[in-house]
């Protein structure tokens, strides 16, 4: 198929085909002119795949192209492209202070002692744990600081939950998709849910109008 079809069959502009093509997300057709080249169903599949980690997944043009790479090498294990997904995303910088963000980093130690978890000193997520653990703390809100094994203990359900759709995937290249995707469109999904429970149960479990508690100092 030409760009024109392509475009059409997968929902992206040429100008943005072309782009991904320059910045090596999207490979090249096959040339027939010098102006012209065809396209083939794997490209309409690699395009969905581009944009829903672009758009939906909210992942950087540099992060898509360093997990696609991953992806095409064929030669990462399942394991590994999860590690890949973990460092090509980094993490969040933080402005706290570094009273706030060495009290912090115990917080996280200290949840992952409890837990037995081992993660690595420079793994991004726990930096941006860390970062989160300062500004709780700095803000005053402790007691979600407080709440964190409540938090872990459910996110270790999500992750036995990912891990077994990556393993009963057949082949290498489709695992790492698996990984790569389950990740990354994962945490958006967890993030509408969590959004979702917590209109659902705020009806319920909140005060409403003349129910609500009184301000601090009120009476």
């Amino acid at each position: 198929m030409r760009i024109a079809e392509l475009s059409r069959a997968s929902g992206v502009a040429p100008a943005t085909i072309k782009y991904y093509v320059r910045e090596g997300l999207l490979p090249s057709g096959v040339r027939t002119h010098r102006n012209q080249a065809e396209y083939r169903e794997a490209h309409v599949g690699r395009l969905r795949l581009i944009r829903a980690l672009v758009d939906i997944g909210g992942v950087s043009i540099d992060a898509a192209k360093e997990l696609l790479a991953a992806l095409d090498s064929g030669k990462l294990s399942a394991r590994d492209s999860l590690g890949h997904v973990q460092y090509a995303l980094g993490g969040r910088r933080s402005q706290i202070g570094a009273e706030q963000r060495e009290a912090a980093a115990e917080d996280v130690a200290a949840l992952l002692d409890r837990r037995g978890w081992r993660i690595h000193d420079d793994s991004p997520a726990r930096g941006t744990l860390v970062d989160v653990c300062a500004a709780l703390r700095l803000l005053g809100h402790d007691d979600v600081v407080a709440a964190m094994d409540d938090y872990a203990g459910a996110s270790e359900a999500i992750a036995a939950t990912d891990i077994a759709l990556v393993r009963k995937e057949r082949g290498l290249e489709r695992m790492t998709e698996t990984a790569i995707v389950g990740t990354i469109l994962g945490d958006t999904l967890l993030a509408a849910l969590r959004r979702l429970a917590q209109e659902h149960l705020s009806g319920t479990l909140l005060p409403q109008g003349d129910d609500a508690a009184p301000a601090s100092g009120e009476v």
